[in-house]
């Protein structure tokens, strides 16, 4: 039996961005709500059913957020432009050492309705 488990954090943090389109905007300072969320998949352990304690969970999550929450994304080492996509595998790199079964990462801006799933081939 394979599932799934799935948990959701998020972090305030501002960046600037080179485009081509909304660049004058995008080129100053400014700050966005991000939601993450990760997924696990694998068998759960035959004694307790679960797959990983989420306790763990939260603890490696809450590592990697506190490396992003209220920081300039631009002075984080690791990701490069911060972009949805660039975010979403800085946040994988991080956590797949503590979470071996992590298979997925999706990060969210709700308010302008962009969200880039990320997962390893």
């Amino acid at each position: 039996m394979t599932i799934e488990l799935s948990q959701r954090f998020y972090f305030d943090a501002a960046h600037t961005l080179r485009r081509q389109v909304e660049a004058e905007g995008s080129r100053r300072i400014h700050g966005h709500t991000y939601h993450a969320e990760i997924t696990l998949r694998g068998e759960p352990h035959p004694e307790t059913g679960m797959l990983m304690d989420l306790g763990l969970v939260r603890q490696a999550m809450a590592a990697v957020r506190d490396q992003l929450d209220h920081h300039f994304l631009d002075e984080v080492p690791g990701i490069g432009p911060a972009t949805l996509e660039n975010l979403a595998q800085y946040i994988y790199r991080s956590l797949k050492g503590s979470l071996p079964q992590l298979c997925r990462v999706s990060v969210e801006r709700p308010h302008s309705g962009d969200k880039c799933v990320y997962w390893p081939d």
